[in-house]
Parts: C-alpha cells; sequence; structure tokens
C-alpha cells in the first residue's frame, strides 16, 4: 500500500490500548487492540506497529496522528492529544449517526455522554475515582469466582434470579460475593447480581446526563451481555452494541486525525 494517505488514532486505556488507521475517505483500513500493561508509551508503540504492520504500510504513509485515552500525552510523534469524551462522541456519531447518547465503561472509568445531532458533546458525566462499575470491578470478581471474564455474561443470563448486592464498592462488594458463596449462592446468581449493581452504579451516572435514543455502549464491558441487558433494564432503552465496541475512541480520533490532515492540505494547496 506504498502511497496510500492514512490517518491514525491511538486511545491508551489503562487496560486496552487500541489503534485504528482510516483512509482519506474515512473508512476503517486496519485496527488493533492490545493490554496496556504498566509502560503506557509502551504499549502505544507497540499498538501502532502492529496495525501499521496489519495495513502493510509505514508511518510515511500516515498524514496525522490524534491521541486519546488515559495515556494520551504519552504517544509520541502524534499530532494533537484529543480527551475521549470527543473520541468516543465523534466515534459513535460516525458509525450511528442517530446516535444522541453514549455509554462508555473502560477498565477503570465509567462515561455517559449527550451528543448533539452532529456528534458533538452536549455535556458529560465520567467516574474515574472509583473502580465500581468498571472492567476492573469486573475483573476483580471473577477471580474471586473463578470464572473467565468471557463467561461472566452468559451465565448471569442464565440465572433465575440476581443475587442482592448492595455495595458497588468493589472492595465491600467483594467481601459479599465471598458472603453469598458461603450461603451457597449459585454463580449465575451472584454474577447477575453483580451486573445489576454496575448496571444501577452507571445507570446514575447515565441520570445526570439525561440519555436520550438511540444510545450506544462502548467500552469493553459492552461485550459482556449481562451488563448490557442490566443497563438496558435500568435505562429504560435499547442500547446499540457495536461489532468493535473497545476501537469506538480510537476510530474518533483517527477521524479527527483524516480532519486535521485534511485542513493542512488545504493550507498547503
Amino acid at each position: 500500500m506504498s502511497g496510500v494517505l492514512l490517518f491514525a488514532g491511538v486511545d491508551v486505556g489503562s487496560a486496552t490500548t487500541k489503534a485504528v488507521l482510516v483512509d482519506v475517505e474515512g473508512r476503517v483500513v486496519a485496527h488493533t487492540v492490545i493490554p496496556s500493561g504498566g509502560k503506557l508509551a509502551a504499549a502505544a508503540t507497540v499498538v501502532l506497529e502492529r496495525v501499521l504492520g496489519e495495513a502493510r504500510v509505514t508511518m510515511e504513509n500516515v498524514a496525522a496522528l490524534v491521541s486519546t485515552g488515559y495515556g494520551r500525552e504519552s504517544v509520541s510523534g502524534r499530532t494533537k492529544a484529543v480527551t475521549e469524551i470527543t473520541c468516543h462522541a465523534r466515534g459513535a456519531h460516525t458509525l450511528n449517526p442517530a446516535v444522541r447518547s453514549v455509554i462508555d465503561i473502560g477498565g477503570q472509568d465509567s462515561k455517559a455522554i449527550a451528543l448533539d445531532e452532529r456528534g458533538g458533546v452536549r455535556r458529560f458525566e465520567m467516574n474515574d475515582k472509583c473502580a465500581a462499575g468498571t472492567g476492573r470491578f469486573l475483573e476483580v470478581m471473577a477471580r474471586t469466582l473463578q470464572v473467565g471474564l468471557d463467561e461472566i455474561g452468559p451465565l448471569a443470563l442464565s440465572a433465575e434470579s440476581p443475587a442482592r448486592i448492595s455495595s458497588t464498592c468493589t472492595v465491600f462488594a467483594e467481601s459479599e460475593v465471598i458472603s453469598l458463596l458461603a450461603q451457597d449462592e449459585s454463580i449465575p446468581s451472584i454474577l447477575a447480581g453483580l451486573c445489576t449493581a454496575i448496571a444501577q452504579r452507571v445507570n446514575s451516572l447515565a441520570a445526570r446526563v439525561g440519555m436520550m435514543p438511540e444510545v450506544m455502549m462502548t467500552g469493553g464491558v459492552a461485550k459482556n451481555v449481562g451488563v448490557v441487558r442490566g443497563l438496558e433494564q435500568a435505562v429504560g432503552l435499547p442500547l446499540i452494541t457495536p461489532e468493535e465496541p473497545q476501537i469506538v475512541g480510537a476510530l474518533g480520533a483517527a477521524l479527527i486525525a483524516r480532519d486535521l490532515g485534511a485542513r493542512r492540505q488545504d493550507a498547503t494547496a
């Protein structure tokens, strides 16, 4: 693909780092997701190398690079760093222009975003102070219950009824889970209760923003059908889940990079 002009978006999250390449028409050429690990700058370098390799191009083909996410300032060679709120809004709007609300649950934070008809941010709320209602919360509970992360959703949906989890604090909820196990509560019921607890926690965030249809859910937790079902019940609206919910922020960043590249070309024309 020598000579092809592309634009890159890199979303450095606390749990995973994502990269997306788009062409001049805004079409996705390649995307990659890797664990972030302990060194965010290194993760950004690796994910960019991998997405370039997937597309069979080099950085010489990349006209602009926009970084976003928790570690956006750690991305070397970036054209610009943009907040994940703006990038998720842009990515969600591009995937579905009818979307007016976004719920994003990442590794260590959760966000609720209200969009205007152009995909701009009208209002948002974010929880980045507590692991409750995040992917990290689910990881801790999966380890406690000795189930795989990908098993949580299906098992939760198989429960006859959810166990009552009164605390959304990760530490206290873990203690509750251990107590429920001691009381012979079934693992599906406990998982259903955890999914319900997350949904209620995130819904309180969403309620402050005011969810309007259509609502899209992004982030890795969008792959958990138990949490999605719980959120639909809590919010009272169906949720649209993209085929690749983890890359929505990186997609938005890549599209913003495309905008920046286009302005540069116009300025030099």
